[in-house]
């Protein structure tokens, strides 16, 4: 039986686990036990974990201060029960001020077990130098954007594989990809699609200048449509402050809604983050707003990317406006996005920019799957070194 160990900090990483879990035993023909930490994806797929993964959901410098205590008597627990699995393999998925320490651990109590990081830290984004500090724990990273392996191989990190993004198999996404970009002329009144995050603390920071933005494009576009997609345990604060908008859009939550929305819409306001990618792939031209945590903001000098969005990253280009902290103006935003819901060389030059996206995000089978060939050729090289 072959056993392997894996620790998982938040929903989009237990998803993606639960993918990799299926291919894995499609691979092992079932003889495959897993163990560690996940969230409900995981243990469906027969993860038994160690606590709930919702005390890890944290985000922003801030937070992780805040819950230090907390996330490192979580780590000892942890790192405790992994060394004495005595897994084949550890295999962990993002969150790595969490999953790092695990891994660390065990290469320190157990050398010979081959450790493999799927979403690897975003060393292309702040802290350069984790990189090369990951060489001795980390032997292979599975990345999920097609530039990262290049950044890792720069900076001397651990070997690196682009094996495709989890968005990629979203099967609302498959009929916007067969769809032509550029071919569908906006709307007249136009339709904007507003997301002001995904977390309370981005809802908070974000959606009262969002909804400024919305009532001057409504004194510029009149008869402008919004909609507002956010999860359910955000709809009731998401309402009442939309109740306080002169112009009103709608709010709706689900996922089927949601990708409705991108479907329907002419441009997006967005939070910057993985919606970014989303709306990109899509072929939604945006315009993106961004505030962090009081704590992180203290600590924003240590960010070293020349853009904070995914598309521009992928794109090698500043492709899609950007706005932090004191440029986050409704006026500013309301003409960006005017000249993006209305046909002119902004929204074509950004929507040519998708074309290329998609092309160099296109892959040729299953993430999970390519991902889980990488586990088990890791699996098999290391276990060709002689134990110490």
């Amino acid at each position: 039986m072959t056993k392997i160990a894996f620790i998982v900090g938040e929903p989009s990483g237990d998803r993606i686990g639960a993918d990799l879990i299926v291919y894995l035993r499609k691979k092992l023909a079932d003889d495959l036990e897993v163990s560690g930490l996940g969230g409900e994806a995981m243990e469906a797929q027969g993860l038994i974990s160690l606590f709930d993964i919702e005390e890890l959901s944290i985000i922003g410098i801030g937070a992780i201060v805040s819950r230090l205590p907390q996330l490192m008597r979580r780590v000892s627990q942890t790192a405790k029960a992994v060394i004495e699995a005595e897994p084949d393999a550890l295999v962990v998925i993002d969150s790595p001020t969490f999953s790092h320490r695990i891994a660390k651990r065990l290469r320190k109590a157990r050398p010979h077990i081959p450790i493999i990081n799927y979403i690897p830290p975003t060393v292309w984004a702040w802290r350069e130098e984790r990189a090369e500090k990951m060489r001795p724990y980390i032997d292979h990273a599975i990345c999920t954007f097609p530039f990262e392996p290049e950044f890792y191989e720069r900076l001397n990190g651990p070997p690196a594989t682009y094996v495709g993004h989890p968005i990629l198999k979203e099967p609302h996404l498959a009929p916007l990809l067969a769809t032509p970009l550029g071919k569908r002329p906006p709307a007249n009144p136009p339709r904007l699609v507003i997301l002001p995050g995904s977390r309370r603390g981005e809802i908070d920071r974000l959606l009262a200048d969002f909804g400024r933005t919305f009532e001057r494009l409504n004194e510029t576009l009149p008869g402008i449509e919004g909609v507002i997609p956010t999860l359910p345990r955000h709809r009731a604060r998401v309402e009442s402050e939309v109740f306080t908008w002169r112009h009103q859009p709608r709010v709706v939550t689900g996922h089927d809604e949601r990708w409705a929305a991108f479907a329907s819409a002419d441009a997006a306001l967005a939070a910057s983050g993985t919606v970014s990618l989303e709306l990109a792939l899509a072929g939604l031209p945006m315009a993106l707003a961004y505030r962090l945590d009081p704590v992180g903001y203290r600590f924003r000098h240590l960010i070293t990317a020349w853009t904070a969005a995914l598309p521009n990253f992928i794109a090698g280009h500043p492709l899609v406006p950007e706005h932090f902290h004191e440029i986050v103006r409704p006026e500013h935003l309301a003409r960006r996005l005017e000249r993006l819901l209305t046909d002119t060389p902004e929204r074509r030059a950004q929507i040519e920019g998708f074309k290329d996206i998609r092309e160099k995000m296109t892959i040729d089978r299953a993430p999970g799957e390519a991902a889980a060939e990488i586990v088990l050729d890791t699996m098999r090289r290391r276990a060709a070194i002689p134990n110490p």
